[in-house]
């Protein structure tokens, strides 16, 4: 890294509802960033408030292509994250989780820069170890409708720790459990997402299975403040490392409190249950403590009002 001047930091899914906020951070602290994004899930419009900042620039470009930048850090966050988008495009879901993670570290290795891997708590698959702590190396269906996201990422951790051993790289990851905030699409599928979008069109709130099964959502700010860090660990430390929520809902429990915060008349209701769909999911976080000297501090009612009005100023009752 220069000392002369700021770091050059590139944010790959920079126009993403996460890399939005990523870029928004770097370009707080200093950083010159270089946002690129072939615009599959991300939009133009989640960084058009950061286009006349000097220290920001947009490329137009998909990582399963080599990409040839001078830059000191790199945070790998393109990939479709949403069952809807990563379903419809299986193929180049993998693709970007295997091949981008390729081009980025082949990438890292030229220019010496240290890269950081937004991995997922998809990892785990169906957990049979609960909360999950990152030794447990999961339960995945490598043939399913998932795998495409699951196992792409699963890979592309494979790979930042054969580029850490063979060319001593110096790799940092990250697995993310159930981010939701600001700059969701209210389309993509997620719970969260489905939810507020239903409750303030007044739909029924689509619950799959008996609504039981248990999620840790992860306010954005929070999850920023964990990537941040991770960068700035010492090599030593490569993780991976889970960033996520300790406290537990349900499903059902998630959409009632919707319900409550919007003020709707909407019902839950019940759909199957999607193939593969974890039941369980929360993450061990002692070594986010150790390492990072960080924890969520945003409860789910306060995320989940800030994420409610995003979407009413979004026009999300026009949504659907």
């Amino acid at each position: 890294m220069r000392f002369d001047s700021p770091k050059r930091v590139l944010v790959t899914g920079g126009a993403g509802f996460i890399g939005s906020h990523l870029c928004e951070r770097l370009l707080a602290d200093g950083s010159d960033v270089l946002c690129v994004d072939n615009f599959y899930t991300g939009s133009r419009h989640n960084v058009a408030h950061l286009l006349s900042h000097p220290a920001f620039e947009v490329v137009r470009h998909d990582i399963t292509c080599p990409l040839y930048v001078e830059v000191d850090e790199i945070y790998n966050l393109a990939c479709p994250a949403s069952p809807i988008h990563y379903q419809r495009h299986p193929v180049q879901t993998t693709k970007t989780s295997v091949h981008g993670a390729i081009n980025m570290l082949g990438l890292a290795k030229r220019v010496g820069a240290k890269i950081l891997q937004t991995s997922t708590s998809e990892v785990y698959g169906d957990p049979e170890e609960h909360p999950q702590p990152e030794s447990y190396w999961g339960r995945v269906n490598p043939i399913g409708p998932r795998s495409c996201y699951d196992e792409g990422k699963r890979c592309a951790e494979t790979l930042f720790f054969d580029y850490y051993r063979q060319y001593r790289l110096k790799i940092k990851v990250v697995r993310l459990f159930n981010v939701y905030g600001p700059r969701m699409h209210p389309s993509d599928g997620r719970v969260i997402s489905n939810f507020i979008t239903q409750a303030l069109t007044g739909a029924d709130l689509t619950v799959n299975g008996d609504g039981n099964q248990t999620r840790s959502f992860s306010y954005v700010d929070d999850i920023i403040d964990a990537l941040v860090l991770a960068m700035g660990t010492p090599n030593s430390f490569t993780g991976p490392v889970n960033i996520g929520s300790e406290f537990e809902f349900s499903v059902r429990e998630l959409a009632e409190k919707v319900i409550d915060l919007t003020g709707s008349s909407s019902r839950v209701c019940s759909e199957p249950l999607p193939t593969d769909d974890p039941c369980r999911r929360r993450p061990e976080l002692s070594l986010a403590r150790a390492q990072l000297g960080w924890e969520a501090t945003t409860t789910l009612e306060e995320g989940l009002q800030r994420t409610i009005e995003y979407f009413r100023t979004l026009g999300a009752e026009t949504a659907l």
